[in-house]
């Protein structure tokens, strides 16, 4: 199996219905751990962004924002899809309307970073609004619009729409 030279990183943002520890938000809390657990066994998982407590980042913040906050590495889109839409995983993001506040401007991007490293909080930031003020282009895209890692020459290609 080849080795890439790029992890695909992905960065999601929400507001929560109410505070964390409302009991509108008992199932999300209740699955945080299972479901990080999850995503740590799973095929292709390469990072995730934790705080305090190494279960979930639910404390780590952006300044002056009320948001929740998840970043992880995947070696590949492939793996990073799978753990997203065809694990229990699915369930928890079926049920997002119950705990997050739908916002009008995209959530979550996607990016290529050199395998080894990690992405920052800042960089995340970034990436998540360059999508949102210029749309999807290699620096930040998403599942729908996607772009292959960059080539030796630096130059990224999209890709159709799907898997």
């Amino acid at each position: 199996m080849e080795t890439s030279a790029h992890h695909l990183a992905q960065f999601n943002v929400g507001r929560t219905v109410a505070p964390m520890d409302a009991a509108e938000l008992a199932d999300f809390r209740d699955g945080l751990a299972p479901i990080n657990a999850l995503a740590d066994a799973a095929p292709g998982f390469v990072w995730r962004m934790v705080g305090e407590d190494p279960d979930h980042a639910t404390d780590v913040r952006i300044p002056g924002e009320d948001l929740i906050l998840n970043m992880s590495v995947w070696e590949s889109r492939a793996a990073l899809w799978d753990f997203v839409y065809r694990t229990a995983h699915l369930d928890y993001l079926r049920r997002r309307r119950e705990w997050f506040q739908r916002l009008l401007e995209p959530i979550a991007v996607l990016w290529w970073v050199p395998a080894g490293t990690v992405p920052d909080l800042r960089d995340a930031k970034r990436r998540l609004d360059l999508l949102r003020t210029e749309g999807p282009g290699p620096e930040a895209f998403t599942f729908r619009d996607f772009y292959e890692p960059p080539a030796p020459d630096g130059q990224a290609e999209p890709v159709k729409a799907g898997r």
